[in-house]
C-alpha cells in the first residue's frame, strides 16, 4: 500500500459538510510572522468551535442555587455570542456555501473553488456559529489519480500545520462526525418506531 497523501487523507475521519468556503491563490510561501498569526487565529477559532460543541452531561441539581445561575450566565453568554456573531457578519461578505471534506492531512475541495492555476492556495472555512471568524489554511494541491478523485473536485494537502493545530482540527473533525452519526442514529429511531 503507498503511503501517499491522499491514502492518509482517506483512511482517516473527515469532517464533511457544506460550509462557507472559499480560496485565494499563494504566490509565495508564507512568512513566519503569518503563520504564527495564522496558527493563533486557528486556534482560536478552532477553540471557539470546541466550547459551542461542548454539551454538559452533568445532571445539573434544579435545586441548587449555583447550578441555576450557571444556567442564567450560559443562557446570557449565547445571547451575547449570537449578537456579537450578528455584529461581526453585517459587514463581512461570506462566501458561497459549498461542499467540502477535510481532516487533519488536506480537503477534497470542488474543483470550481480552486483558484485557476495556482499550485497553493490559502482555503478559508467559514463555520455555523463562529461565521465571521474562517479556519485559514494553507494547503497545496496535489494530483490524484483518475480513479481514485473525480474530475469535478481537487485534493488539497494543508502546509506548515503545528501539532497543536493538528491535533484541534483531529478533534474538531471527530466531534462533528460522532453528532453525525448520532444524529443519523436518532433519525434511524424515529423511523423505526
Amino acid at each position: 500500500m503507498q503511503d501517499s497523501p491522499w491514502h492518509a487523507f482517506t483512511d482517516r475521519v473527515s469532517y464533511e459538510d457544506e460550509l462557507h468556503a472559499g480560496c485565494e491563490p499563494l504566490a509565495a510561501p508564507l512568512g513566519e510572522q503569518q503563520l504564527a498569526a495564522m496558527r493563533e487565529r486557528n486556534l482560536g477559532v478552532l477553540g471557539t468551535l470546541a466550547a459551542f460543541g461542548e454539551r454538559r452531561n452533568d445532571a445539573l441539581d434544579d435545586e441548587n442555587p449555583l447550578a441555576q445561575e450557571l444556567l442564567r450566565l450560559d443562557s446570557k453568554m449565547n445571547v451575547l455570542m449570537a449578537m456579537l456573531e450578528q455584529l461581526l457578519r453585517r459587514d463581512a461578505v461570506l462566501p458561497p456555501r459549498r461542499a467540502v471534506r477535510f481532516n487533519a492531512v488536506g480537503a477534497l475541495l470542488p474543483r470550481a473553488l480552486w483558484p485557476t492555476g495556482a499550485a497553493a492556495a490559502l482555503l478559508r472555512l467559514h463555520f455555523d456559529g463562529c461565521l465571521a471568524l474562517p479556519l485559514e489554511l494553507s494547503a497545496r494541491l496535489m494530483p490524484v489519480a483518475a480513479q481514485e478523485c473525480d474530475v469535478d473536485h481537487v485534493f488539497a494537502v494543508f502546509e506548515a500545520l503545528d501539532e497543536v493545530t493538528l491535533d484541534a482540527i483531529e478533534r474538531l473533525v471527530f466531534r462533528h462526525h460522532r453528532r453525525k452519526v448520532a444524529g443519523k442514529r436518532l433519525t434511524g429511531f424515529w423511523e423505526v418506531t
